[in-house]
């Protein structure tokens, strides 16, 4: 049978099924998705993409909270380092004051304000910049101080009157308190089980910066002019903050909805109401005096008989605290095994142990000397990082607050132990000085026994709690009562269930007769008339009535 041309029908009929399987031009298409979606942080705000609004932030460092920044230990020694050469700017005019009264054309006397105004700019901004630190963004905060700081430097390098001086080193002092904003922020990015030793790292940073600036700014002064110490600032500090700009992770503000002023307010109130907080910070005040009535008093020990050293040689002792910088990592692995208040009763007993020998022999043999500062770096790092992390960790949401209470409590031991001890060693000599160290380390060892490890956050006194000192037998003992306490539950869960069902079963007798029976368990009538699912709100009052 031949095969003709296709009919018509045919033709009608192959059209329309090809026009049902083409896509319609006209067919609406969903929309694609912007090239710049808004991205959101994990509180539903808008993830930062600019520093200062205008800056960009360099992609590999900005806050994403599906994958957070990794806390190493290149990034932490960014941050010892950033700390070290920050403070330095507290350090500088110390080994300096000869020459500013040659150049300035004054007295000793006058320019003893500049190291004053220094510390004191310092006081100010632990006490008005760093809270900041739980209100805004950490990042630009610190690359913002960062500039200033290297900026006000420029001034110092250049002016040629006193009083400016004075002026622009009071305001470097209130922005070198970056290293305390850092210190929080490492609590925050590192690990819990490796918060000890990234604190340990910056703190170590910090100490290293006291011994640097004197150090650097002694030996250039000693060879060139007092102003090449502060072109050298300059130059270190803009290539820090140019390292941090590349390096520092952003990471979101944490009170957004607080205040400047309630957040410094939310300072006076830990001071008072936090038991541990106010622990932390006598201790640390009574610490803090004896570290610094030692270095203070060290020079007029060395000078004096028998050791009649000179200048050079005191100056020498310093790099003996490169051991104590030494000593950080090894400090920190340590804590983080332990419970945090083990270890500053294990650095309180230390101390105790050294400043009986120098109670006994600091001034009779220059080796007791040396075991003596080695033992009080270490031993009081020790105690310092283990405060800290115990402090740290009462509350996340406000580390640069808790931070700067414990800071300046270091602040005002330092200045009694400046007054006092130098007072005493002047009028009663060496061992009552020394005498003084050990009455205030007795001290610090009964405010740490008041309070036992394991006290409930709001408890003053005493030793609920037990006294296990090992990090790891006080977790595995919470992991023990957490499933004890899960089974608990199951187990009272099952009984909770057998009782609904006998009730049920006692119910549907009475729901089978022609009376009007009682709602049921499980089975809730909804507005709409409607039955609901009882699920626990029904369920538990439905119990209650019972």
């Amino acid at each position: 049978m031949s095969s003709g041309p296709p009919s018509k029908a045919h033709q009608a009929l192959e059209s329309s099924r090809r026009e049902s399987v083409a896509p319609s031009t006209t067919e609406t298409l969903p929309a694609p998705p912007p090239a710049h979606a808004e991205e959101k942080d994990i509180d539903g705000e808008a993830l930062e993409w600019k520093d200062f609004g205008f800056l960009p932030i360099p992609q590999r460092v900005r806050y994403d909270p599906e994958r957070p920044a990794h806390f190493g230990l290149m990034m932490n020694v960014i941050f010892g380092v950033a700390s070290t050469f920050i403070v330095s700017n507290l350090y500088y005019c110390q080994p300096l004051l000869i020459q500013f009264s040659l150049y300035f054309g004054v007295t000793y006397h006058e320019v003893a304000n500049i190291p004053t105004l220094v510390q004191a700019g310092y006081a100010i901004g632990l006490l008005f910049i760093t809270p900041l630190g739980d209100l805004v963004r950490r990042r630009p905060l610190i690359l913002a101080l960062t500039f200033i700081t290297a900026s006000l430097s420029i001034g110092l390098s250049i002016t040629k009157n006193l009083a400016a001086f004075e002026i622009l080193s009071f305001f470097v002092g209130i922005g070198s308190v970056v290293p305390q904003i850092l210190m929080p922020l490492a609590a925050d990015l590192a690990p819990p089980e490796r918060r000890a030793s990234a604190l340990s790292i910056v703190l170590s940073g910090l100490l290293l910066g006291v011994l640097v600036a004197r150090v650097l700014a002694g030996v250039v002064a000693q060879f060139v002019t007092w102003r090449v110490v502060y072109f050298i600032a300059i130059g270190v500090q803009y290539g820090i903050l140019l390292v941090l700009y590349w390096m520092l992770p952003d990471y979101p503000a944490k009170n957004r909805g607080a205040t400047y002023f309630g957040i410094l307010a939310s300072m006076a109130k830990f001071a008072v109401t936090e038991p541990l907080l106010v622990q932390a910070i006598l201790i640390s005040i009574g610490s803090s005096a004896t570290f610094t009535n030692w270095w203070v008093t060290l020079t007029f020990l060395l000078g004096g008989p028998p050791y009649n050293y000179s200048t050079v040689v005191i100056g020498l002792f310093g790099v003996v605290g490169i051991v104590g910088v030494a000593m950080a990592p090894l400090i920190g692995r340590t804590i983080d095994k332990l419970v945090p208040w083990s270890a500053t009763l294990f650095g309180i007993i230390m101390l105790l142990l050294t400043f009986s020998l120098q109670t006994a022999a600091v001034g009779l043999n220059v080796a007791v000397v040396v075991i003596v500062t080695i033992g009080l770096d270490v031993f009081r790092q020790t105690q310092q990082v283990s405060l800290t992390t115990a402090v740290l960790g009462l509350d996340a949401s406000a580390r640069s607050r808790l931070n700067a209470c414990v800071i300046l409590a270091i602040f005002i031991g330092q200045v009694m132990g400046t007054s006092v001890g130098s007072k005493v060693f002047t009028e009663h000599g060496w061992r009552a000085d020394a005498s003084l160290n050990l009455a205030w380390t007795g001290f610090t060892l009964v405010v740490l026994l008041a309070r036992g490890p394991h006290c409930p956050r709001y408890t003053w006194f005493g030793w609920k709690g037990g006294w296990e000192l090992r990090k790891s037998r006080v977790l595995a003992r919470q992991q023990a009562e957490r499933e004890a306490a899960a089974g608990v539950g199951v187990e009272k869960g099952g009984d909770l269930n057998a009782r609904r069902a006998d009730r049920e079963d006692v119910k549907e007798p009475i729901q089978d007769q022609d009376e009007k029976a009682p709602t049921p368990v499980r089975s809730l009538e909804g507005r709409g008339g409607e039955k609901v699912d009882g699920d626990m709100p029904g369920e538990k009052g439905a119990v209650g009535m019972v």
